[in-house]
């Protein structure tokens, strides 16, 4: 093939229009008249921008709700901000500073909400947008902020800080108010000692003008705003947790960290009127109850018809080791204790009423746990709880890869559904979900879109992700088949792996037969057909496989020594590795050696399987001479041809699975016959062994990984290696080649940093770099009908098969015709000769006929296979065949088709059946491909390409002219370049987080529709009646007494607070350029002004009517003040 001069594409710079155009003439190659095809996709076709995250909230910390909009807030360690309202609107949004959320309020009923972070920031979202905005924020720079209380109605935010002060600002404009509460003038003067940090702010239900303020050394304080003074304070040897009030404003309880809680009257300040140690054990000589430990909240909600609830999390008896964490609901004279699978991060009463001065009448406790949220009926008996209607079980066993699939067939969802439904857990709540706020989105997408999820307990996951929602349609668990040892002693034959041995590693997916077939971690391939019908297999089909890689079976004589480095793809002399002399021992058959093995066992009694994905075969590769089999790298099914194929470093295997028979075992090297072009010698397996596959399910975080680092697997650099970080990763390399098991971690493990960095880059933690040796593996498989040689003059059944050093194989597959003789017959399958070369590792493979469109590979459609078919027998054979053969075998013998190969470093167009290259990209020089996938826009095709540097790049087919080039993100762990992967119709996704899938569009028409779909979250609701006073509490002065805050924070009467103490920075949001902002592109902005200027109108208007039902709100309380003055002194019988 002639080597022609491609201008480079620079990582990092957007191709320009004038470049391309330069670039197509040079990537065209004179001698090749290619036909032109014309091109519809323009680079004004595509946009960057992220859509939604769905998912439980990583890390998550603070907890807040709405009680009249029905708005759910979650904030987490990493400053995101989760908002739920009714099933379907959720938000994300994110704090620029990445510090932890400690504290959330809403501004109930306003659209608004405050939160305070751990850098001593606090922020003001605005809510009333689809894309909620920080308004104002307010950073303490000389104090730690520890608590903030924003009571209903009212504008000033009280702040309590680490030194035990209190500052008050004004949530209109986040400035602070000269009023401060000082911790010694709280305290007793005679106390020695700082009461420490405050841990509780809130006002006596019945009276604004009295703060409660809890210190955390057991100092509790009510402050008279009015006088700046103390009226009552209660101590109490005990540190505090947290406090609440009765809601007559009588009382209040407050939680310890000895387990015990304490109720005290406002007015006797000496004792509490009553000490309970809920988990404690009485003793009978009237001791103090045993200590326990603390209760970390407490709540205190009344109802009208009964006993109040006393709620709290934590306080359980030191004891009780490896009990499970607890919310303790007491109600009355009955105590239940809820046991949670996670621990308690915060929870929150749910009421009926805003007031805190009216009965609560509590209905629900919301729980937020550490990776799940929970929401408790407390008015049915048992108390249980509602079904989540979230997609929050993404993370319920780690994910370890991911498949998007759009534009689906329309009976695949209702399908997945109706057997999904039969899955479901009994026993919830019978009440609707309460969380019930916000609008839906108006959907404008049409098309159905499937996520599928693979997990390290082998289950698979089937989710509908139309219209950017994310609901659970159908679980399978591909463990089912296999025998699990019940003995914990009793060692199973799976030690490829530490845990976790059923661990998905690749998903093959046809959507229109619905076949599946999945490959896992133990070197297992399980093929699943979907049925209606519930079967009982009495034998699972099994087939076992002995894929082996020894020709000259050598080992290096140093056993810990490195192997050496392969030679990078492309350059002109390959150099040999150096031969080695020791002879290995390990392939002959010797007692104790296991050999013919597989690494897991399949159940021998019947099997039954319900509606749904049903096991039609299992193949498992063996174990030979002592060493296991080396993980499968890459998989693919055809259902029209009844064929599976898979292959690792070894080799690769066919198998018909149809009439469940191997077809083809071959190592790599003896797939290219004659036309090897590497001397290579073939090491033994036993010290060639596969590195851990770099821990499927690590879920460490924030493991940043240098862009120089960033090499690809196949480019292996022989230059020194002098910092610290080089040689520690070095080391790793080295542990990781020796390593006698596959790790894969399924909890927070603090050791998986450095194996974040490995890079070890096939999305199924396959094709590692750092197995930089001299197999070479399989890392692309394509099924399709096209031209297998030069010569051919129709297209026919065939196998593509991509390696790790850049080859490209083709298998020609012989099929014998359907119906009764498919079952009979054998399928013939012989390499091809033909070889195509390209640099880096093939990634993905596909095919345009002469149109430049897309031949898709063939497939046979779905039908039940449950049912007798004999009537139909006949009709099945006449019909078999037409339909599984793809439109391109149809053409005229003229026409030609084109290949499409994208490696890790470039992407080629082939004409066949010529073989001729038609176009060349090289798609980057310093970084390396993770993830490729040719993909269908706007009724066009492109490929889309996301590098390691971050990089998303898609170019236009046939010619790979760039048609976006955004620097999105780097890739900082594997979670990320395992999970990555592009769908039709602009749609991508990864895993941002161990429980979290980040959606985004590359799609300029998507980008402009997005600001439609998405749910509101503020929606008009009437504030609730403020609960009746009653005529004698009118009388005599009870109910609640009300409190001009304005006059009292007011600057006119506290002035103005010091500079220094906090700085105000105006917020980004507001409307201006939010949708801007959110696409990251400055030609929006143009685009966003006049629909800005619109609602800038809108705006003006609503604060116009806002400042008018204010004045009209000030003059009626100043007729109010008057009204009171006029009557105060006068006895009640003069009225």
């Amino acid at each position: 093939m002639r080597k022609f001069n491609i201008r480079k594409v620079l990582d990092g710079l957007t191709a320009g229009s004038s470049s391309a155009s330069q670039q197509q003439q040079q990537q065209h190659p004179p001698g090749n008249r290619e036909p032109e095809i014309q091109e519809t996709l323009q680079s004004e076709h595509f946009q960057l921008c992220k859509t939604v995250r769905h998912g439980f909230p990583y890390q998550p910390s603070a907890l807040a709700f709405d009680p009249v909009q029905k708005i759910l807030a979650v904030g987490t360690q990493t400053g995101a901000l989760r908002l739920f309202g009714r099933p379907g609107v959720e938000c994300y949004c994110q704090h620029d500073s990445g510090a932890a959320v400690i504290q959330l309020q809403f501004l109930i009923n306003e659209g608004a909400l405050v939160s305070a972070l751990a850098d001593d920031t606090l922020h003001l979202w605005n809510l009333r947008q689809k894309r909620p905005a920080i308004l104002h924020s307010l950073k303490f720079c000389r104090e730690r902020v520890t608590f903030c209380h924003l009571p209903f109605q009212s504008k000033w935010l009280y702040v309590g800080t680490e030194r035990g002060n209190i500052h008050i600002v004004n949530v209109e404009s986040f400035t602070l108010s000269g009023y401060v509460i000082m911790w010694n003038k709280a305290i007793e003067l005679s106390s020695k000692s700082h009461p420490g940090p405050v841990v509780h702010i809130s006002d006596n239900p019945m009276d604004e003008g009295k703060l409660l303020i809890g210190f955390e050394s057991g100092t509790v304080v009510l402050w008279d705003l009015k006088s700046k003074k103390a009226d009552y304070r209660y101590t109490y040897d005990e540190a505090i947790h947290s406090v609440a009030w009765h809601h007559e404003g009588k009382q209040f309880i407050c939680s310890h960290s000895d387990g015990t809680l304490t109720i005290w009257n406002v007015r006797s300040p000496a004792k509490p009127v009553q000490t309970i140690t809920p988990h404690g054990k009485q003793l009978k000589d009237g001791k103090k109850p045993e200590p326990c430990k603390p209760i970390l909240k407490v709540e205190f909600k009344t109802t009208r018809s009964g006993e109040p609830f006393i709620i709290l999390s934590g306080g359980l008896s030191y004891d009780t080791v490896g009990r499970r964490p607890c919310l303790t609901v007491m109600h009355g004279k009955s105590t239940a204790v809820l046991e949670m699978d996670y621990s308690i991060v915060d929870f929150l009463t749910l009421c009926e009423t805003p007031y805190p001065n009216d009965f609560q009448e509590p209905y629900a406790v919301v729980v937020l746990l550490e990776k799940d949220l929970v929401l408790i009926d407390l008015a049915q008996n048992g108390y249980p709880i509602f079904e989540n209607p979230y997609p929050l079980s993404i993370h319920e066993s780690p994910v370890t890869c991911c498949e998007y699939f759009a534009d689906c067939p329309v009976d695949l969802i209702p399908a997945l559904y109706s057997v999904g439904a039969r899955q479901k857990r009994q026993g919830y709540s019978k009440k609707e979900w309460p969380i019930n706020g916000g609008n839906w989105g108006l959907g404008a997408q049409s098309y159905s879109e499937i996520i599928i999820t693979g997990h390290a307990d082998g289950s698979i996951k089937f989710w509908d992700a139309s219209a950017i929602t994310l609901q659970v349609l159908y679980k399978l668990k591909t463990s089912k088949v296999f025998e699990k040892s019940r003995n914990k002693d009793e060692k199973p034959n799976t030690d490829i792996v530490d845990e976790d041995p059923y661990a998905i590693q690749i998903i093959s997916w046809c959507p229109e037969s619905r076949m599946l077939c999945i490959a896992g971690v133990s070197a297992h391939v399980i093929i699943y057909r979907f049925s209606k019908q519930e079967v009982i297999t009495e034998v699972i089909p099994m087939l076992e496989v002995r894929l082996l890689y020894e020709i000259s079976d050598v080992e290096t004589p140093e056993g810990e020594q490195a192997p050496p480095l392969p030679t990078p793809v492309g350059s002109a002399n390959p150099q040999p590795i150096p031969p080695q002399s020791h002879p290995s021992t390990s392939s002959s058959s010797s007692d104790g050696l296991r050999d013919n093995v597989p690494c897991l066992k399949v159940k021998s009694s019947p099997l039954k399987q319900s509606p749904g994905y049903q096991t039609e075969l299992v193949i498992q590769l063996v174990w030979v001479g002592g060493e296991p089999p080396q993980q499968i790298t890459s998989l693919a099914v055809n259902s029209s041809y009844g064929l599976v194929v898979f292959g690792n470093c070894n080799g690769i295997a066919m198998v018909d699975y149809l009439q469940k028979a191997v077809l083809l075992n071959l190592g790599t090297i003896e797939l290219y016959g004659s036309n090897d072009p590497y001397r290579r010698e073939p090491r033994s397996p036993r010290k060639s062994r596969q590195p851990s596959g770099a821990g499927l399910c690590d879920i460490s975080e924030g493991a940043v990984v240098p862009e120089d680092r960033c090499k690809s697997p196949t480019s292996g650099s022989s230059s020194p290696h002098n910092s610290d970080d080089e040689q520690k990763m070095n080391n790793f390399i080295e542990k990781a080649k020796m390593s006698r098991k596959l790790s894969l971690p399924t909890d927070l493990k603090p050791d998986l940093d450095i194996k974040d960095n490995s890079f070890s880059r096939s999305r199924s933690s396959s094709v590692t770099s750092i197995d930089k040796e001299s197999r070479e593996a399989i890392s692309a498989l394509h099924f399709c009908e096209t031209f297998t040689r030069k010569t051919d003059s129709a297209p026919s059944p065939c196998l593509w098969v991509g390696t790790t050093l850049g080859t490209v194989l083709v298998i020609a597959l012989n099929l014998p015709p359907g119906g009764e003789q498919r079952l009979l017959q054998p399928v013939i399958v012989s390499p091809s000769g033909t070889i195509l070369r390209l640099k880096g590792a093939i990634l993905r493979m596909a095919f345009l006929d002469s149109t430049g469109c897309l031949v898709p590979p063939a497939h046979e459609p779905w039908k039940e296979h449950n049912v007798p078919e004999e009537k139909d027998e006949k009709e099945k054979v006449k019909k078999r065949r037409p339909v599984s053969v793809s439109p391109s075998s149809s053409q005229e013998i003229s026409e030609n088709q084109y290949a499409v190969i994208c490696s890790e470093k470039q992407a080629k167009v082939i004409s066949l059946p010529t073989q001729n290259c038609a176009y060349k990209q090289n798609i980057t020089e310093t970084s390396f491909v993770l993830r490729g996938d040719i993909v269908s826009l706007s009724n066009s095709i492109c490929l889309a390409c996301f590098c390691a540097n971050g990089h998303i790049m898609t170019f236009s087919l046939p010619s790979l002219r760039p048609l976006l080039d955004v620097y999105y993100l780097p890739l900082t762990n594997m979670r990320i370049a395992r999970t990555f992967c592009f769908t039709n119709n602009g749609q991508a996704l990864y895993l941002v987080s161990p429980t979290e899938i980040q959606r985004l569009t590359y799609s300029q028409e998507t980008c402009e529709n997005l600001q439609e779909m998405l749910g509101e979250l503020f929606t008009p609701v009437e504030t609730p009646e403020a609960p009746n006073r009653g005529f004698f509490k009118g009388l005599f002065g009870g109910g609640a007494q009300s409190l001009d805050r304005e006059e009292l924070f007011g600057e006119s009467s506290s002035g103005k607070a010091s500079r220094s103490l906090a700085q105000h920075i105006p917020g980004p949001g507001g409307i201006e350029g939010v949708k801007g902002a959110a696409s990251g592109v400055v030609g929006e902005l143009a685009r966003a002004r006049l629909a800005l200027d619109e609602r800038g109108q809108k705006l003006s208007d609503l604060e116009e009517r806002t400042a008018a039902m204010l004045s009209s709100a000030d003059s009626f309380s100043k007729h109010a003040h008057e009204m009171m003055l006029k009557y105060k002194d006068k006895k009640w019988y003069q009225f």
